[in-house]
């Protein structure tokens, strides 16, 4: 079979990246992968209906791919107002209305790579824990134990230094959703923003216990808590300018 047929029986099997990639090969290779067929197919997979109409909506199907479904590059952030060492966190944990764990924790503590994991933790939160994403990680010390059949909550307020200003993250939002799997208990409450950004809305702060079996059927040894703000921020710049949105009091 000629090599033509082969490429034409394989491209459209293809992902969008790897057909843009097969274009930059060779020159027949690059008239191949420019047929608009290959596009319509996966434009089809995309968005079925803009296949729907005889012609393509744009000059052409692979135009319309190349508009909407590339990555767009990352946005640089200007520098933000905040800083971690310009706030502090107010965080209360209860198991149903016993106060199991309430500490003022200084901005800094939650900077990305101060924390090491214990040795013992499971492979998979092991990996969940060395990711790429942007995670704030406090340890716990000491630990606390929790019996799984108690509700465990917590409340999040930060506050800000330079201000002498308060915000709510997360009020008195129960620990739900347990994974046994990964060892990690979430919560997670939507954040309250200044009027002055009355577009933004439904952005979840999520608070994490992660912990390791106690060696008591039942009980969870909780060794830290972890923070994030994945919905909309996964850098510290991001999660600051996200802060600096809340609605202070």
């Amino acid at each position: 079979m000629p090599c033509e047929e082969i490429l034409k029986a394989v491209f459209p099997f293809l992902e969008g990246t790897d057909l843009a990639n097969c274009m930059l090969v060779c020159k027949q290779w690059q008239e191949i992968a420019q047929d608009d067929y290959f596009w319509k197919c996966l434009c089809a997979k995309r968005w079925p209906s803009v296949c729907r109409q005889p012609c393509p909506p744009t000059v052409t199907y692979y135009k319309l791919f190349q508009k909407f479904y590339k990555r767009q590059h990352r946005r640089s952030l200007l520098p933000p107002r905040l800083s971690l060492n310009d706030l502090e966190f107010f965080i209360d944990i209860w198991a149903e209305e016993r106060l199991i764990f309430s500490e003022v924790v200084p901005g800094p503590a939650f900077q990305k790579g101060m924390w090491i994991a214990p040795s013992g933790i499971c492979d998979v939160l092991r990996y969940h824990l060395e990711g790429p994403e942007y995670k704030m990680i406090l340890p716990v010390e000491p630990r606390f134990t929790v019996p799984l059949s108690q509700s465990v909550s917590v409340s999040v307020l930060v506050g800000r230094k330079d201000s002498k200003k308060v915000a709510r993250i997360i009020d008195k939002s129960v620990f739900d959703y347990i994974d046994r799997t990964a060892y990690r208990a979430l919560a997670f409450d939507y954040l309250d923003f200044s009027p002055s950004y009355p577009f933004v809305s439904e952005i979840r702060a999520w608070i994490t216990l992660l912990f390791m079996d106690s060696g008591h059927e039942g009980v969870i040894d909780v060794f830290g808590i972890e923070m994030d703000f994945c919905d909309a921020a996964n850098s510290a710049e991001e999660v600051l300018w996200l802060l600096d949105m809340l609605d202070w009091k």
